[in-house]
């Protein structure tokens, strides 16, 4: 007959570790918390569960490069920033990335895009999904690398399977091109099969002029507004608020 010992010692030549420190800890339990077979099994297939669970969103936060360690538990909701907790509520629920729905988060420099548009793909990555967050001016570098080395579809290919793509600092700079024709493709193969995520000094009515082609403009718009939830946020900037706040000196 195999001892616990033995089968402690194939759990943890199968990888199964958690679920061995579970038979373990079970076997120190005192005498007097004597749990049924069925309850024994449970927790020791939870552990593991729930061990592997963290491992691969530990994975897909990794992946996702977030500019920010954000949670949209902790956006401020205020009036005043044109953000509510009912809003906030909704998105946490990630429906909108089962329904292949954008978001487009506008907003003068420092009131906390980019705050904003990490908390959402962290949620999604918590929910499941697959995210990545890229400035555009990173990702336009990145495409013409690939271009230049002769992975660019392959790139393509990955960005397309990423269940959110955040663009962070859309139109910050103007565009050649060729880099309107690059953002063109990335959107394109994304389009009505997952979402995309916009953080956006220019609010969409300016886009056109500042795609700057009007054919490519109006792809652009066409598959990344009309579909989308907009939030414009509003308020002082909270960079400027945290750089005038007393600083703790130290002892």
């Amino acid at each position: 007959m195999t001892t616990i010992e033995e089968t402690i010692t194939k759990l943890v030549e199968m990888k199964l570790v958690s679920m061995a420190q579970a038979v373990r800890e079970l076997m120190d339990t005192a005498p007097g918390h004597q749990l049924s077979f069925d309850e024994k099994l449970g927790l020791v297939v939870d552990r593991e569960w729930t061990e592997r669970d963290n491992r691969r969103l530990s994975r897909r936060l990794k992946d996702a490069k977030l500019a920010t360690r954000a949670s949209l538990d902790n956006v401020l909701c205020d009036p005043e920033r044109g953000i509510d907790k009912a809003t906030m509520r909704g998105l946490s629920s990630c429906q909108w990335i089962t329904s292949k729905h954008n978001i487009v988060i506008v907003g003068k420099t420092g009131v906390g895009k980019s705050y904003v548009a990490s908390a959402l793909a962290d949620a999604a990555c918590r929910h499941g999904h697959r995210a990545i967050f890229f400035r555009v001016p990173r990702l336009l570098e990145e495409l013409a690398l690939a271009r230049a080395s002769g992975v660019y579809a392959s790139l393509l290919g990955k960005l397309s399977r990423f269940d959110v793509l955040v663009l962070d600092d859309f139109l910050l700079n103007p565009m050649t091109d060729v880099e309107r024709r690059d953002l063109l493709e990335v959107i394109e193969d994304r389009y009505d099969k997952s979402s995309t995520v916009i953080a956006t000094q220019m609010p969409t009515k300016t886009w056109h002029e500042g795609l700057g082609d009007p054919t490519i403009a109006d792809a652009i718009c066409d598959r990344l507004v009309h579909n989308a939830h907009v939030l414009k946020l509003g308020g002082p900037s909270i960079r400027k608020k945290k750089a005038l706040e007393p600083q703790p000196q130290p002892a």
